[in-house]
Protein backbone atom coordinates (compact mmCIF):
# COMPACT_ATOMS: atom_id res chain seq x y z
CA UNK A 1 0.00 0.00 0.00
CA UNK A 2 1.01 3.79 -0.72
CA UNK A 3 0.52 7.06 0.35
CA UNK A 4 -0.45 10.00 -1.24
CA UNK A 5 2.82 12.56 -1.05
CA UNK A 6 0.80 14.91 0.22
CA UNK A 7 0.06 12.77 3.13
CA UNK A 8 3.29 11.82 4.27
CA UNK A 9 4.48 15.23 4.35
CA UNK A 10 1.47 16.38 6.56
CA UNK A 11 2.40 13.20 8.74
CA UNK A 12 6.33 14.50 8.71
CA UNK A 13 5.38 18.08 9.73
CA UNK A 14 3.29 16.76 12.73
CA UNK A 15 5.98 14.49 13.72
CA UNK A 16 8.49 17.30 14.11
CA UNK A 17 6.13 19.60 15.22
CA UNK A 18 5.79 17.18 18.27
CA UNK A 19 9.05 16.66 18.72
CA UNK A 20 10.01 20.60 19.35
CA UNK A 21 6.99 20.37 21.47
CA UNK A 22 8.70 17.29 23.48
CA UNK A 23 12.37 19.18 23.10
CA UNK A 24 10.84 22.38 24.44
CA UNK A 25 8.65 20.65 27.64
CA UNK A 26 12.05 18.38 28.08
CA UNK A 27 14.04 22.00 28.55
CA UNK A 28 11.92 23.65 30.61
CA UNK A 29 11.71 20.71 32.84
CA UNK A 30 15.37 20.63 33.32
CA UNK A 31 15.44 24.48 33.79
CA UNK A 32 13.26 24.65 36.70
CA UNK A 33 14.80 21.45 38.32
CA UNK A 34 18.07 23.34 38.10
CA UNK A 35 16.72 26.50 39.26
CA UNK A 36 15.24 24.65 42.27
CA UNK A 37 18.41 23.31 43.27
CA UNK A 38 20.57 26.03 42.98
CA UNK A 39 19.40 27.66 46.47
CA UNK A 40 19.72 23.74 47.67
CA UNK A 41 22.89 23.68 46.92
CA UNK A 42 23.72 26.80 48.23
CA UNK A 43 22.33 25.71 51.92
CA UNK A 44 24.53 22.51 52.34
CA UNK A 45 27.29 24.42 54.04
CA UNK A 46 27.32 23.97 57.96
CA UNK A 47 27.15 26.29 60.48
CA UNK A 48 29.95 26.83 61.87
CA UNK A 49 29.55 27.35 66.02
CA UNK A 50 32.37 28.96 67.45
CA UNK A 51 33.11 28.63 71.55
CA UNK A 52 35.60 30.87 72.77
CA UNK A 53 37.52 29.40 75.91
CA UNK A 54 39.03 31.07 79.63
CA UNK A 55 40.26 34.74 79.98
CA UNK A 56 38.47 35.84 76.71
CA UNK A 57 34.70 36.51 74.87
CA UNK A 58 32.75 35.81 71.37
CA UNK A 59 34.66 39.05 70.62
CA UNK A 60 37.86 37.34 69.39
CA UNK A 61 36.63 35.25 66.97
CA UNK A 62 35.51 38.49 65.08
CA UNK A 63 37.92 38.30 61.66
CA UNK A 64 37.65 34.44 61.59
CA UNK A 65 33.33 35.18 61.76
CA UNK A 66 34.24 37.58 59.00
CA UNK A 67 36.23 35.01 57.04
CA UNK A 68 33.89 32.40 57.14
CA UNK A 69 30.86 34.48 56.55
CA UNK A 70 32.30 36.30 53.07
CA UNK A 71 32.90 32.35 52.42
CA UNK A 72 28.86 31.47 52.72
CA UNK A 73 29.15 29.76 56.14
CA UNK A 74 26.41 30.51 58.53
CA UNK A 75 28.28 31.56 61.49
CA UNK A 76 27.17 31.58 65.25
CA UNK A 77 29.11 32.39 68.57
CA UNK A 78 28.40 30.57 71.94
CA UNK A 79 28.48 32.98 74.73
CA UNK A 80 30.45 30.35 76.87
CA UNK A 81 29.61 31.14 80.62
CA UNK A 82 33.05 29.32 81.88
CA UNK A 83 31.17 27.58 84.94
CA UNK A 84 32.50 23.94 84.00
CA UNK A 85 31.81 21.84 81.44
CA UNK A 86 28.73 19.85 82.78
CA UNK A 87 27.04 23.14 82.69
CA UNK A 88 28.13 24.49 79.71
CA UNK A 89 27.99 22.07 77.85
CA UNK A 90 24.45 21.66 78.27
CA UNK A 91 24.11 25.32 77.33
CA UNK A 92 25.72 25.13 74.37
CA UNK A 93 23.44 22.10 73.72
CA UNK A 94 20.48 24.05 73.50
CA UNK A 95 21.83 26.70 71.16
CA UNK A 96 22.81 23.78 68.69
CA UNK A 97 18.95 22.31 69.28
CA UNK A 98 17.98 26.00 67.32
CA UNK A 99 19.92 24.97 64.57
CA UNK A 100 18.63 23.36 61.10
CA UNK A 101 21.45 20.91 59.53
CA UNK A 102 24.74 19.72 59.06
CA UNK A 103 27.37 21.91 62.31
CA UNK A 104 31.08 22.38 63.25
CA UNK A 105 31.86 22.62 66.38
CA UNK A 106 34.83 24.98 66.73
CA UNK A 107 36.64 25.39 70.61
CA UNK A 108 39.49 28.03 71.22
CA UNK A 109 41.52 26.52 74.93
CA UNK A 110 38.45 25.68 77.63
CA UNK A 111 35.99 25.76 74.21
CA UNK A 112 37.80 22.72 73.47
CA UNK A 113 36.64 20.90 76.45
CA UNK A 114 32.49 22.33 75.98
CA UNK A 115 32.83 21.05 72.66
CA UNK A 116 34.13 17.51 73.56
CA UNK A 117 31.20 17.60 76.50
CA UNK A 118 28.48 18.88 73.93
CA UNK A 119 26.05 16.12 72.08
CA UNK A 120 24.14 16.69 68.81
CA UNK A 121 23.34 14.60 66.19
CA UNK A 122 23.83 17.33 63.45
CA UNK A 123 27.52 18.11 64.70
CA UNK A 124 29.52 16.48 61.71
CA UNK A 125 33.09 17.85 62.81
CA UNK A 126 35.03 19.28 66.08
CA UNK A 127 37.64 21.62 65.72
CA UNK A 128 40.24 22.17 68.54
CA UNK A 129 41.93 25.91 68.11
CA UNK A 130 44.87 25.15 70.70
CA UNK A 131 42.26 23.69 72.98
CA UNK A 132 42.15 20.94 75.54
CA UNK A 133 40.38 17.94 73.83
CA UNK A 134 39.88 15.78 77.41
CA UNK A 135 39.15 12.26 78.12
CA UNK A 136 36.69 10.75 79.75
CA UNK A 137 37.37 12.13 83.88
CA UNK A 138 40.45 14.43 82.61
CA UNK A 139 40.11 17.88 83.73
CA UNK A 140 42.02 20.64 82.61
CA UNK A 141 44.54 21.26 85.33
CA UNK A 142 45.49 17.79 85.08
CA UNK A 143 46.45 18.08 81.75
CA UNK A 144 48.50 21.20 82.06
CA UNK A 145 50.38 19.30 84.79
CA UNK A 146 53.89 20.53 85.05
CA UNK A 147 55.97 17.44 85.16
CA UNK A 148 54.01 15.66 82.61
CA UNK A 149 53.69 18.72 79.96
CA UNK A 150 56.34 21.65 81.16
CA UNK A 151 56.00 24.97 79.92
CA UNK A 152 52.95 26.54 81.26
CA UNK A 153 53.19 30.38 82.07
CA UNK A 154 49.76 29.84 83.03
CA UNK A 155 50.79 30.06 87.23
CA UNK A 156 50.36 32.76 89.89
CA UNK A 157 51.15 35.95 90.18
CA UNK A 158 50.26 36.05 86.31
CA UNK A 159 46.82 34.11 87.08
CA UNK A 160 44.93 35.91 90.07
CA UNK A 161 42.00 34.72 91.63
CA UNK A 162 38.67 36.80 92.71
CA UNK A 163 35.30 36.03 94.09
CA UNK A 164 32.15 37.18 92.00
CA UNK A 165 28.50 37.01 92.11
CA UNK A 166 27.46 33.58 90.66
CA UNK A 167 23.67 32.02 91.00
CA UNK A 168 25.78 28.72 90.12
CA UNK A 169 28.10 28.82 92.65
CA UNK A 170 27.67 28.05 96.52
CA UNK A 171 25.55 30.70 98.15
CA UNK A 172 25.22 32.76 94.90
CA UNK A 173 29.39 33.25 94.85
CA UNK A 174 32.13 31.62 93.14
CA UNK A 175 35.90 31.79 92.90
CA UNK A 176 37.29 32.68 89.14
CA UNK A 177 40.46 32.85 87.65
CA UNK A 178 41.63 35.64 85.59
CA UNK A 179 45.28 36.86 84.04
CA UNK A 180 46.32 40.49 85.70
CA UNK A 181 46.57 42.69 83.13
CA UNK A 182 51.10 43.42 83.49
CA UNK A 183 51.39 39.72 82.46
CA UNK A 184 48.17 39.21 79.90
CA UNK A 185 49.46 40.42 76.49
CA UNK A 186 53.42 38.38 77.03
CA UNK A 187 51.63 35.07 78.29
CA UNK A 188 48.17 35.14 76.48
CA UNK A 189 48.55 36.60 72.89
CA UNK A 190 52.28 37.32 72.25
CA UNK A 191 52.26 38.15 69.29
CA UNK A 192 49.27 40.72 68.82
CA UNK A 193 50.09 44.26 68.99
CA UNK A 194 49.53 46.42 72.57
CA UNK A 195 46.78 47.96 71.12
CA UNK A 196 45.34 44.84 70.14
CA UNK A 197 46.25 42.78 73.48
CA UNK A 198 45.08 45.30 75.74
CA UNK A 199 41.33 45.54 73.75
CA UNK A 200 41.90 41.45 74.40
CA UNK A 201 42.25 42.08 78.23
CA UNK A 202 39.24 44.59 78.27
CA UNK A 203 36.95 41.70 77.33
CA UNK A 204 38.66 39.16 79.22
CA UNK A 205 35.99 36.89 81.13
CA UNK A 206 36.67 35.25 84.28
CA UNK A 207 36.92 31.57 85.00
CA UNK A 208 35.33 29.72 87.44
CA UNK A 209 38.45 27.82 89.57
CA UNK A 210 35.91 24.89 89.48
CA UNK A 211 36.15 24.61 86.05
CA UNK A 212 39.55 23.34 85.78
CA UNK A 213 39.02 20.76 88.31
CA UNK A 214 35.87 19.53 86.94
CA UNK A 215 35.91 16.03 85.36
CA UNK A 216 34.92 15.69 81.58
CA UNK A 217 32.45 13.35 80.67
CA UNK A 218 32.52 10.77 77.75
CA UNK A 219 33.88 13.63 75.24
CA UNK A 220 32.70 13.19 71.59
CA UNK A 221 36.25 13.42 69.37
CA UNK A 222 35.43 9.72 69.78
CA UNK A 223 32.40 9.36 67.77
CA UNK A 224 33.36 12.39 65.34
CA UNK A 225 35.77 13.66 62.95
CA UNK A 226 38.31 15.94 64.37
CA UNK A 227 40.73 18.66 63.29
CA UNK A 228 43.33 20.72 65.53
CA UNK A 229 45.47 23.37 64.83
CA UNK A 230 48.31 23.27 67.34
CA UNK A 231 49.71 27.04 68.67
CA UNK A 232 53.90 26.13 68.96
CA UNK A 233 54.64 28.88 70.57
CA UNK A 234 51.85 29.27 73.12
CA UNK A 235 52.30 29.65 76.53
CA UNK A 236 49.12 28.40 78.44
CA UNK A 237 48.78 24.92 76.84
CA UNK A 238 52.14 23.13 75.94
CA UNK A 239 52.24 22.19 72.23
CA UNK A 240 53.32 19.08 73.48
CA UNK A 241 50.07 18.58 75.28
CA UNK A 242 48.37 19.76 72.53
CA UNK A 243 49.97 17.58 70.04
CA UNK A 244 49.35 14.62 72.79
CA UNK A 245 45.54 15.27 72.79
CA UNK A 246 45.39 15.62 69.02
CA UNK A 247 46.89 12.23 68.31
CA UNK A 248 44.54 10.11 70.50
CA UNK A 249 41.65 11.76 68.70
CA UNK A 250 43.40 11.04 65.90
CA UNK A 251 42.41 14.66 64.44
CA UNK A 252 43.88 16.23 61.14
CA UNK A 253 46.88 17.86 62.99
CA UNK A 254 48.55 20.86 61.39
CA UNK A 255 50.50 23.76 63.11
CA UNK A 256 50.98 26.71 63.18
CA UNK A 257 53.92 29.55 64.79
CA UNK A 258 51.74 31.55 66.88
CA UNK A 259 50.81 32.12 70.30
CA UNK A 260 47.98 30.53 72.41
CA UNK A 261 45.65 33.65 70.96
CA UNK A 262 45.82 32.32 66.80
CA UNK A 263 42.48 32.54 66.33
CA UNK A 264 43.12 36.52 66.79
CA UNK A 265 46.69 36.79 65.57
CA UNK A 266 46.35 33.77 62.37
CA UNK A 267 42.59 34.37 61.84
CA UNK A 268 43.38 33.23 58.01
CA UNK A 269 45.05 30.07 59.10
CA UNK A 270 42.53 29.28 61.30
CA UNK A 271 39.53 30.03 59.29
CA UNK A 272 41.45 27.75 56.71
CA UNK A 273 41.23 24.72 59.24
CA UNK A 274 37.74 25.12 59.85
CA UNK A 275 36.59 25.56 55.88
CA UNK A 276 38.86 22.02 55.53
CA UNK A 277 37.00 20.36 58.86
CA UNK A 278 33.51 21.83 56.96
CA UNK A 279 34.20 20.48 53.40
CA UNK A 280 35.56 17.00 54.30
Amino acid sequence: MSFPKSVLARAVRLSRRRAVRVFSTAVIVLTAIGLTAAPASAQTKPTVVLVHGAFADSSGWKDVADNLTAQGYPVQTFDNPLRGPAYDSGLLEQQLATIDGPIVLVGHSYGGVVISNADNPNVKANVYIAAFAPDRGEFVQGILNPLVFPGSKLLPPALQLKVVDDPQGIGGKNLDGYIAKEYFHDIFAQDVTPAVAADMYAHQKSAALVANLEPSATPTWTTRPNWYLVSTQDQVIPPDAQRMMAKRALAHTTEIDASHASLVSRPDEVTAVIVEAAGA
